[in-house]
């Protein structure tokens, strides 16, 4: 049986059993709310859990394990939910697919509990940047907001936690892998370079599927920002059918609606409202970041934020540590702080 063909009933049983592989972020999260939801809960984690995830598991009382996996506690879940970084190829994850036992993402189940909208964020390069960027700009217009997925805490502890309108959230492949019902409101693809092929049997065309996944379920009421000059991203829009509004940003052609850059200016257009600003004033420096602006300010105009807050986020955003920092200029060559970038690149494909 899929996730698919279970999800309307399990994300109303209760006393349940929910196994959660993997202690960490997203793990304890989901730990967290499967625990406040009702369900029968079981950690079980290979390592050691640092200790505030363990602290955490303990304040909600949650069973769990670490440095093992019991598969008798494991194989007797009506559901699992997986942790990204765990492949499907692990030995536990082949015998929980054996048992056909429906294995899901944190934010897929997290998903179930809320009502809010959701503005997700993907791409090989730029998905923290534009997503803190886009977080920050809801910020600066009053809005109740949170950061979630790949960047912040939890998807699922804040949905247990809080109470958002919105959230924010960075989505790997990996998490994208394990959502089959979640649905964007607003979803944005920045890129798809070569990344983490070792995952996908170093077949790019796989994990160029598992990016344009963010797409899955979207309605003619939601919205897709995608960049037109990213060649693999416009090859896999020709091979598939979308039902949300289309809104590409491009630094060498006009779109409208969308985002482009014309005589030096940043110009966004959508629903007959206008956004322009000269791209030299931007907070973040160079073509990388001219994109993943113009992504942060269209979606800033679906939201309806107001132009002003749009100007002030997009000029003073003080970005985000570890991404693509300056460092120094010798010589006319700039040198950047890329000590986040995870890029696979093997011989012949650049």
């Amino acid at each position: 049986m899929s996730s698919n063909e279970t999800y309307n009933n399990l994300s109303s049983m209760k006393n349940k059993r929910i196994v959660i592989i993997g202690a960490g972020e997203s793990g304890a999260g989901a730990a967290v709310l499967a625990t406040k939801q009702g369900f029968e809960v079981f950690v079980s984690d290979a390592g050691a859990i640092k200790p505030e995830y363990r602290q955490l598991l303990d304040k909600y009382n949650v069973l769990y394990e670490e440095g093992l996996h019991t598969m008798e506690m494991i194989l007797s879940a009506d559901e699992i939910i997986k942790s990204p970084g765990i492949p499907d190829t692990t030995a536990v994850i082949q015998a929980i697919h054996e048992k056909q036992i429906p294995v899901i993402s944190e934010i897929e189940f997290a998903a179930r509990y809320t009502n809010a909208k959701k503005i997700c964020i993907t791409g090989s390069n730029g998905k923290t940047t534009t997503s803190s960027l886009i977080y920050y700009m809801m910020l600066q217009a009053g809005m109740n907001v949170g950061l979630a997925g790949n960047v912040g805490k939890s998807f699922a502890l804040q949905v247990a936690e809080e109470n958002y309108d919105f959230y924010v959230i960075e989505l790997s492949s990996f998490q994208l892998e394990g959502m089959y019902r979640f649905k964007a409101d607003i979803a944005i693809l920045l890129n798809i370079t070569p990344d983490h092929l070792d995952r996908y049997d170093y077949n790019l065309q796989k994990y160029a599927a598992a990016k344009m996944r963010i797409l899955q379920n979207t309605t003619e009421q939601d919205y897709f920002i995608f960049c037109s000059d990213d060649e693999i991203t416009i090859r896999e829009l020709e091979n598939i059918v979308i039902a949300a509004q289309r809104l590409p940003f491009s630094v060498e052609e006009k779109h409208s609606p969308g985002a482009y850059i014309e005589d030096g200016l940043l110009n966004i257009d959508f629903n007959s409202c206008s956004f322009s600003m000269p791209f030299s004033d931007l907070s973040l420096g160079g073509r990388h970041n001219i994109y993943n602006s113009m992504a942060a300010g269209i979606a800033g105009r679906v939201l309806d934020i107001r132009n002003e807050f749009i100007r002030k986020a997009l000029t003073t955003f003080p970005g985000v540590e570890h991404r693509l920092e300056k460092v120094l200029k010798i010589r006319d060559v700039e040198y950047i702080n890329d000590s986040k970038a995870t890029n696979v690149i093997r011989h012949g494909m650049r």
